[in-house]
């Protein structure tokens, strides 16, 4: 999965939303209750998720908020489990 963060400690922190986000390589403790969040949420292939970033500091990640399901894996899982209930009764 691409991220546009890159962590660095070479440039000035800076937010540059939607191209680039430049970070530095760690978080500080200002990050803990300082993070705002960048843009709206963002979906690739499996994953939703959003940027965040310290006001402080200028720290970014990518946080992920929820794993899309799968609809052939639901679609098969359903499947599976309509027919593992049902009683074979032998005809006499």
């Amino acid at each position: 999965m691409p991220t546009i963060v890159e962590y660095t400690d070479q440039k000035q922190p800076r937010n540059e939303y939607p191209d680039r986000i430049i970070s530095p390589a760690t978080s500080g403790p200002c990050c803990f209750s300082d993070m705002e969040e960048i843009g709206e949420l963002e979906v690739d292939d499996r994953w939703t998720f959003q940027y965040k970033r310290c006001r402080s500091c200028g720290f970014a990640l990518r946080v992920i908020v929820r794993e899309l399901p799968n609809q052939t894996l639901i679609k098969d899982l359903r499947h599976t489990l309509i027919n593992s209930f049902v009683r074979n009764i032998p005809d006499f």
